[in-house]
């Protein structure tokens, strides 16, 4: 746990919080008293008392005129809860991290409070809390009043259809400064699908949008499906660990091909039309189509083969998406074959990541191959990890390499071959022997094979770079993990700038 430190101080302090309070009432220093009874009596008595709004139930002259920490420990007073250590000595921070934190509605509640007038955290992360629905609804409240908080966490926080409504209300607005929220673990099912299709059909601030590990299924794709054609915002869409299956993937993937009719009646989106008639640019939807996502990750879901061959129809005709996760979806050959499809057309998608199907190298090579076929295809990454492959492929494969240098292909082992490892030495030890002998400097071979002049290069430009130079033989295993080793965090961008030697600026070369 990252922040099990803070627990322990926090039991620490809650035990010895409730030592004093047993000791003595008129102890000044206890910063959070216990609830007086009549207080905790009238909360029981009205269940409902917390949809009250935040401000009022601190007095707003405080809210002012106290600095923040005060701010809280009266907010803590109010609801009756222990203050978090954490995140008095982190208020000052741009990431609030307050993870598996315990914290409960109330601590929620208490943390809401105080962050109605906080501006310096931009993103708040609360997974694992219990927070429950009111405890969202707290943070949803605050969000009406606080414009500088742009990421927000609340996975695993049981928030059920509830907390669903919650939110997608609050997103209905198209208010606050949010563009990233992650929903993941919340047991929201398929009716929670209409509501965030509700919600994401009008609104254009969020960008990311994080579903994983819900229960949407089939009915819940094809409403997720429907909000993606009429979305003009999402950027990245995580519904891995669902259950979409076939009729759910289908749809979804329409979503990202749907071609309309340039006229006001068009069938595909009459329905959604009657309910949205006020938004005019919605009747003039020609070659409707989701303009914006570029990640999908749909991993763990039960595409299967039609999902598949849906998918490689949305990829013949989407220009938009780049990264494609389609992990362990029960894919066969079939499949794959079908995806191939789609990829000898598009022009957009850079990142495959297709392991854990059952695929085997004919399949593996019909996808391959498919891409070897597309002059414009853009691909630079796919992961098919777990197949077996044969020497035949990775032959075949040097060809697929020779039209697109700037693909990597991730493949098992190779079959037949008794795991005979190929010890490599590490392709920068080979690139510092080489500039050694040339009395150079691994910065300035660097360079030499950088055609955009800047030290910063995609990782595909990169890649391509140092596969077609010809100084130091480079195999692809070497370049890879050069490319880890300069881009751990997978930002797709290398800076070889840190092999730039100051000292050797000064030396004739």
């Amino acid at each position: 746990m990252e922040y099990g430190d803070d627990d322990d101080v926090l039991d620490h302090e809650q035990d010895e919080g409730d030592q004093q309070a047993e000791e003595s009432d008129s102890n000044e220093d206890i910063i959070c008293v216990v609830e007086p009874t009549s207080v905790i009596e009238k909360d029981k008595a009205q269940p409902e008392s917390y949809e009250t709004d935040l401000e009022i139930e601190v007095d707003s002259e405080k809210l002012f005129t106290t600095g923040q920490e005060d701010l809280y420990l009266e907010a803590c007073k109010l609801v009756g809860v222990i203050p978090v250590s954490y995140f008095i000595r982190n208020m000052e921070e741009t990431h609030m991290n307050l993870n598996h934190h315990g914290l409960g509605p109330k601590g929620t509640k208490a943390i809401a409070i105080a962050l109605v007038s906080n501006t310096t955290i931009t993103r708040l992360e609360l997974e694992d809390n219990w927070i429950l629905e009111e405890g969202a609804l707290a943070l949803m409240q605050m969000l009406h009043e606080n414009y500088y908080i742009q990421e927000l966490n609340v996975s695993n926080n049981h928030l059920d259809s509830p907390g669903a409504k919650i939110i997608t209300d609050f997103l209905l607005e198209n208010t606050s400064a949010l563009w990233s929220i992650q929903l993941s673990g919340n047991d929201f099912k398929d009716e929670t699908a209409q509501m965030f299709c509700n919600a994401l059909m009008s609104n254009y601030r969020i960008k990311v949008l994080d579903l994983s590990h819900n229960a949407f299924s089939e009915k819940g794709g094809e409403q997720l499906g429907h909000m993606l054609v009429l979305n003009e915002g999402l950027q990245t869409l995580d519904l891995s660990w669902n259950q979409l299956t076939l009729k759910g993937a289908v749809s979804l993937c329409n979503s990202l091909r749907v071609r309309c009719s340039p006229r006001w009646w068009c069938p595909v989106h009459l329905p959604v039309l009657y309910h949205h008639h006020h938004h005019h640019h919605h009747f003039l939807c020609s070659s409707q189509v989701n303009i914006t996502l570029k990640t999908l990750d749909v991993s763990w879901n039960g595409f299967g083969n039609e999902g598949a061959q849906a998918l490689g129809e949305a990829l013949k005709v989407n220009s938009t998406l780049a990264y494609l996760d389609i992990s362990s979806n029960h894919l066969n050959n079939e499949g794959a074959i079908k995806l191939g499809k789609g990829l000898e057309l598009n022009e957009t998608l850079r990142i495959l990541k297709m392991s854990q199907n059952p695929v085997t190298v004919e399949g593996a090579l019909s996808l391959v191959l498919s891409v070897k076929r597309n002059p414009k295809s853009r691909l630079e990454e796919i992961d098919i990890s777990n197949v077996l492959v044969t020497e035949g492929f990775v032959k075949h494969l040097d060809g697929v390499f020779f039209v697109h240098p700037e693909l990597d292909v991730i493949y098992g082992e190779v079959a037949g071959t008794i795991s005979k490892q190929v010890i490599s030495s590490a392709a920068l030890k080979v690139i510092k022997t080489y500039v050694e002998k040339k009395k150079t400097s691994v910065f300035n071979f660097l360079k030499t094979i950088d055609h955009l002049g800047t030290t910063k290069m995609p990782v595909a430009e990169f890649r391509k770079a140092l596969t077609m130079q010809t100084k130091v033989p480079l195999n692809r295993i070497q370049i890879r993990e050069l490319i880890k080793k300069l881009d751990p965090y997978e930002t797709g961008m290398i800076d070889y700038s840190v092999f730039q030697e100051p000292t050797s600026e000064k030396q004739p070369q």
